[in-house]
């Protein structure tokens, strides 16, 4: 008989092992070209990965919830009890992501779960792992929405206002995917039921790998943002049109990514443009409008200011010489998240004293949460430190290593 609280599952046989959760998951939304995930929020892919986790809530005697914003949850316990546990991730991805992001989070979590079961671990609080939705923003361009809303970090009115390239909405595509966009908003009665998030991540980084540990901890999130940054030029014909004549925004953009580069480098930190739109996209067409997105980050929130008023000016200097018009537009920020020191030093204490701590780049739904429960992260070795990227990669010890560390902290924190 499994412990009270973990329920008893379906047929009564043994749950899939790690590797076979993750045989299951890994062909959902591969692009057969390039190897890469386009798992994107409330799409066909994004279906059917939901399904794969229901059926795994399900399978293991779970109770299974969908809350107001789209998120999953599988119970272990009484959710209503309050002071939970709570550990997952996400199984969206960016546009051509790789395998790691995410899902191994959530099938860890799971995995992990089984490890409990098997050594015979009984529940004082409740136990849930979850699937926060839309947190890589491939679709809307706003990350961590699912986790964004239920925190009230994200108001319905700007959420309703969000939109893919092709011009449907948030909202519109929720409802396409059979959910009611009508239900989104802040959740602060699931919160309050929460008294803990654990969230473990592959690393986006080479730390754990120069440093020959297959486990680390995270200790605070760099603060991040994404800004928008609109050069309007004049289109005009690519062939009869003077160099002297035109107003070619594409060119006050090059400059602009050269800026970035420079300016990150100069202060020790991150700038990327990775996303433009240009129109009217002509080959022989000189542009009436480029859009370039901007992704930075830094240690500290002091340094990220610096970087992004340099780019911003460069922008600004070089758009003049051009005769192009400037618009910057921050459409997301995320401040510094010191992860929780109790917790974290629990964690720490848990898993042996020997552990080591890193901080991060990379954005999270345990970043968003952290103003609203305790948080805390687990980061998974990744030897080649590549991320976003369909070369992403953990080795299946690293990964398992990663379950029991999973398994150890939440059995701490759950069945003391």
């Amino acid at each position: 008989m499994p412990p009270e609280g973990f329920g008893k599952g379906r047929g009564g046989g043994e749950p899939p092992s790690f590797q076979e959760m993750w045989r299951e998951l890994t062909p959902i939304g591969r692009d057969s070209d390039t190897r890469g995930y386009r798992r994107h929020a409330w799409t066909a892919a994004d279906a059917d990965c939901r399904a794969w986790f229901k059926e795994q809530a399900e399978s293991r005697g779970l109770t299974y919830e969908l809350d107001r914003n789209g998120n999953q949850w599988a119970w272990a316990g009484d959710p209503a009890a309050g002071d939970a546990v709570v550990t997952g991730s996400h199984l969206d991805s960016v546009p051509d992501g790789g395998a790691f992001d995410g899902p191994l989070g959530v099938v860890s979590s799971f995995a992990a779960l089984d490890e409990l079961r098997r050594r015979g671990a009984e529940l004082t609080r409740p136990l849930a792992v979850t699937n926060f939705g839309d947190e890589e923003g491939a679709r809307f361009g706003l990350a961590c929405v699912g986790s964004r809303l239920t925190a009230g970090q994200l108001t319905v009115e700007a959420a309703h206002r969000l939109r893919d390239q092709d011009g449907t909405t948030l909202p519109q595509a929720m409802e396409r995917a059979g959910y009611d966009p009508d239900t989104i908003g802040p959740d602060p009665e699931r919160l309050a039921r929460v008294g803990a998030f654990v969230e473990l991540h592959v690393e986006q980084g080479r730390a754990l790998d120069l440093s020959g540990d297959a486990v680390g901890i995270a200790s605070a999130i760099w603060p991040h943002g994404r800004w928008r940054f609109d050069f309007a030029g004049e289109a005009n014909h690519a062939g009869t049109t003077r160099l002297a004549d035109r107003r070619d925004p594409m060119l006050t953009y090059a400059e602009t990514v050269l800026a970035a580069r420079r300016e990150a480098e100069l202060a020790g930190a991150v700038a990327t443009f990775g996303k433009i739109s240009c129109e009217p996209n002509g080959v022989n067409a000189i542009p009436s409008m480029v859009r370039g997105w901007l992704d930075s980050r830094a240690a500290d929130q002091s340094t990220l200011d610096t970087v992004v008023a340099a780019i911003e000016r460069a922008a600004k200097e070089r758009a003049e010489r051009d005769g192009v018009d400037l618009t910057v537009v921050r459409e997301s920020f995320t401040p510094v998240v010191e992860f929780e020191h109790a917790l974290r030093d629990e964690i720490a204490k848990i898993l042996g004293g020997r552990t080591p701590v890193l901080g991060t780049g990379a954005g999270h739904d345990a970043g968003i949460l952290s103003g609203s429960v305790p948080t805390a992260m687990l980061f998974v070795r990744n030897p080649t430190g590549v991320s976003h990227s369909p070369a992403e990669f953990a080795g299946e010890d690293d990964c398992v290593a990663g379950v029991l560390a999973l398994a150890d902290v939440l059995e701490g924190l759950a069945c003391r």
